[in-house]
């Protein structure tokens, strides 16, 4: 019971890796809230757009006083794009920046006043591989990423110290969002076998592999880490 009376908010958390951790963590004891477009299977489940400032704030507020304090933040939600930047609209780049980027902003904005109020509280940012080493026609997704490390960076100095942010980077994981770029291309299992050639352990992850991770970091184990991006990626990048 590792996160026994700990109230955390994880904003994706209806499926993927979002869907893994949310279990898990109510396993160690935590209150969980999962905010995303759909239901999730939490105790607490609240409906936003994190690119919406008002849809944010509003159910985080509910969040917050459905769990009566708020101890912890993931912030998960993210969305891909195969695209080279000749061909790609203005609307997909700025979507794209909007949900992975300016979301985790507006959550975490939201979510301060509530986790002030507690002892101590850690933020994780679910940034990726590919914010360490780019991915060919990913540019918006990539630098959307990286962008995301920078920010949980950043904001561990002005949170501290009663708040640490840290960023996990997952490689390929087995989740809807990864099968969104394998199974529209022409061969499926060739595109499958190439992307898990890229990976020293040669194969993709399971999506409780990165919530064990993030539990790590969001948990009293490691107190005394934060302004980390911890590549969980089965030796991609070796950043």
């Amino acid at each position: 019971m590792r996160l026994a009376g700990r109230r955390i908010l994880i904003t994706g958390g209806a499926s993927g890796i979002g869907r893994a951790t949310a279990a898990l963590f109510a396993a160690q004891g935590a209150r969980v809230a999962v905010l995303d477009r759909v239901r999730g299977e939490s105790e607490i489940s609240v409906l936003a757009d994190v690119s919406d400032d008002a849809s944010v704030t509003r159910a985080v507020g509910e969040a917050v006083l459905a769990l009566g304090g708020l101890d912890g933040v993931v912030l998960n939600a993210g969305i891909d794009l195969i695209a080279s930047v000749e061909a790609m609209k203005a609307e997909a780049w700025r979507r794209i920046m909007d949900v992975n980027l300016t979301g985790a902003f507006l959550v975490t904005q939201a979510a301060l006043p509530a986790m002030k109020r507690e002892a101590t509280g850690s933020i994780v940012a679910v940034a990726s591989g590919a914010a360490l080493r780019p991915l060919l026609h990913r540019t918006a997704y990539c630098a959307s990423k990286a962008a995301l490390v920078m920010f949980a960076k950043t904001l561990s100095m002005e949170v501290a110290p009663k708040i640490r942010v840290n960023a996990v980077c997952p490689g390929a994981v087995e989740t809807p969002l990864f099968r969104q770029s394998i199974d529209p291309s022409p061969d499926p299992a060739a595109t499958y076998e190439e992307v898990r050639r890229r990976y020293v352990l040669e194969r993709i992850a399971e999506p409780d592999e990165l919530a064990r991770a993030i539990l790590f970091l969001i948990s009293d184990e490691s107190s005394y880490v934060t302004g980390a991006a911890l590549a969980v990626d089965g030796g991609r990048t070796f950043h």
